[in-house]
């Protein structure tokens, strides 16, 4: 291999440099051929030297169009006042001209996104303070649309803002974001699930309300519950589509790895870095993922199995051939699920602090589907119950290198700019142990495995086994077509008060990811849908538990068909006993 190094100026690497550089290995150059690495390393400082000045480039692919320009925004993260659920981040509101739509399929739709989703114009966040997003008093204000912004302007959705999210999205649960705890819609001050938790809790602010006028109960006062959408773009690592919309009783597809492209999106890993819908209704999730998809050309995380955009599956309208197929003669058909083949993962049901309530909600949801006739069976996947610990450890070694100081990959992309987030240091360690002791503790788990003697063999060892974990459900998904597994191990719990320990905040959200993380590593496509109502572990009062639908990569449409079957019998939460609080 030869390496062409520029050299444009004088020598600026010394011998003491390259003597220091050759300690760092415990290495002794002979003096003889210190002059030939100087010449070598001073050819490459200068050829990194000419890189550093020259101007920075922006995609074209990622501008915003030049028609929703310009843009203006209001903070509200943290205003009691015009945000009392505390969901929203930043407000604005951008549209494309009817001139400019490639398809409608969005139209009238209002939607956010999460908060470490690129708008131009608008302030990112990432759900943390700017000094540890970039080393400075202020927000980055971003240039660029990330691609999922663009798909949804272009179908006719009116962006209305950005969603406030866990502390660097590290939390399952949602009281870690700067501005404050962001509260569950149908019950203020319970958790409403991280880390997509503005975007759970702004798209249940309209399910709550339309709810309360179905069954005919008082309209909320405004002060109460605040703005909300019909639709957010969440992203999900471990969990944080699913479980929130598991705890705010929406829908949230996590979909398989690299059918939605990440560009513009803050990463944690590549590997686990999913975006996806978090809607009230299953048709919107639909028509959202229609749109999100396909293939952009700048993704790393897209494949060969991705579809280009002209290939993307039209999911609503396919469901709706599947059921005229099928003759439903209304909403109710105990024929609706004939011929679908669903899997109750027995091990799912034996993780760690599985409550009660959880336990009768997912019981009776799987009633449900023998209800409209499919076929119920329980599946053994002793793999099921390694996946949490796969995933920790396929994962944990990069979680500081890329999700917190946003080191970028060896892959070809676009990625994300002007986010810098300095090292751990004391300063940090006290804002971060106050918020989110959890992003302190990936520092510690970061470095603790970095001193290990077999730490390379260790993180390859545990990438083996995520393909045997991948096979593992593969093999059991050609018996199925769905599989079946609780969302959330306990109903929503109270938000932990202020001042208590690391431990006192840790626990709730220990064991929160034990049935979704494994689909992150696998890349399985997987559906968090509104099942029933749970009564509160810690108060009076009820909330939303949903039931997860996993199916083969790529085949979300099976996921959907089987949600549309299981609502043929009632949807979940209209399964209420007149007792919300």
């Amino acid at each position: 291999m030869s390496v062409v190094f520029l050299s444009t100026g004088p020598p600026t690497v010394d011998t003491q440099k390259l003597r220091a550089l050759a300690k760092s290995y415990n290495v002794t150059i002979p003096e003889t051929e210190e002059p030939h690495y100087l010449h070598l390393l001073n050819g490459l400082d200068a050829t990194a030297s000419l890189i550093a000045a020259l101007p920075a480039y922006t995609n074209p692919r990622l501008l915003p169009d030049p028609s929703t320009l310009p843009r203006n925004f209001e903070k509200l993260g943290g205003d009691a006042t015009r945000n009392p659920l505390n969901c929203w981040s930043h407000k604005t509101r951008i549209e494309c001209p009817d001139q400019n739509l490639i398809n409608r399929r969005l139209n009238g739709k209002t939607l956010v996104v999460k908060d470490n989703v690129s708008i131009a114009g608008v302030p990112l966040t990432g759900g943390t303070f700017p000094e540890l997003l970039t080393g400075k008093s202020e927000y980055p204000i971003p240039q660029i649309d990330a691609i999922v912004v663009k798909r949804v302007l272009e179908s006719g959705a009116t962006l209305l803002g950005s969603a406030n999210c866990e502390h660097f999205s590290m939390s399952p649960l949602s009281f870690t974001s700067a501005t404050g705890p962001v509260h569950n819609a149908w019950k203020r001050g319970y958790t409403t699930g991280g880390s997509s938790s503005g975007c759970a809790a702004a798209v249940a602010c309209n399910a709550v309300k339309k709810w309360r006028t179905k069954h005919r109960l008082t309209p909320l006062d405004e002060s109460e519950i605040g703005d909300g959408v019909d639709m957010a773009i969440g992203g999900d690592q471990g969990g944080s589509i699913r479980i929130p919309a598991a705890y705010a009783g929406i829908y949230g597809m996590k979909p398989t790895h690299g059918l939605v492209p990440y560009t513009g999106i803050i990463s944690l890993i590549p590997m686990i870095d999913h975006a996806g819908p978090m809607t009230s209704s299953l048709a919107d999730n639909m028509a959202l993922l229609s749109t999100l998809s396909g293939w952009d050309g700048m993704d790393p995380r897209c494949t060969p199995e991705t579809p280009l955009r002209q290939n993307v599956l039209d999911y609503a309208e396919l469901v709706e051939v599947w059921r005229k197929e099928k003759e439903w003669e209304d909403e109710w058909s105990q024929d609706a699920g004939r011929g679908l083949r669903v899997g109750i993962i027995k091990e799912s049901l034996e993780v760690m602090g599985l409550s009660e309530e959880v336990k009768r909600v997912f019981a009776d949801a799987a009633e449900q589907f023998k209800a409209v006739g499919a076929e119920v069976k329980e599946v053994s996947i002793p793999m099921h119950t390694l996946g949490p610990a796969i995933w920790t450890m396929a994962t944990r070694p990069y979680m500081v290198s890329h999700g917190l100081q946003n080191r970028v990959t060896p892959y070809l992309q676009y990625p994300m700019p002007d986010i810098t987030p300095p090292a751990l240091d004391q300063k940090t360690f006290d804002v971060l142990q106050k918020h989110n002791p959890a992003v302190v503790n990936m520092f510690f788990n970061s470095a603790f495995l970095d001193e290990k003697a077999d730490a390379n063999a260790l993180l390859g060892k545990a990438l083996t086994h995520v393909q045997e974990l991948r096979d593992a459900y593969d093999v059991a998904l050609q018996e199925f077509d769905v599989l079946l597994t609780p969302v959330n191990c306990r109903v929503g719990s109270k938000h932990p008060e202020y001042g208590m320990h690391v431990g006192d905040k840790m626990e709730p959200a220990i064991g929160a990811t034990l049935n979704t993380c494994q689909f992150n590593v696998t890349g399985h496509p997987a559906l968090s849908l509104p099942a029933g109502w749970g009564k509160c572990p810690d108060g009076p009062g009820m909330l939303p538990v949903g039931i997860q639908l996993v199916a083969k990569r790529f085949d979300e449409l099976s996921i959907y068909k089987a949600a549309t079957a299981w609502e043929a019998a009632g949807k979940g939460l209209d399964t209420w006993n007149g007792q919300l609080n």
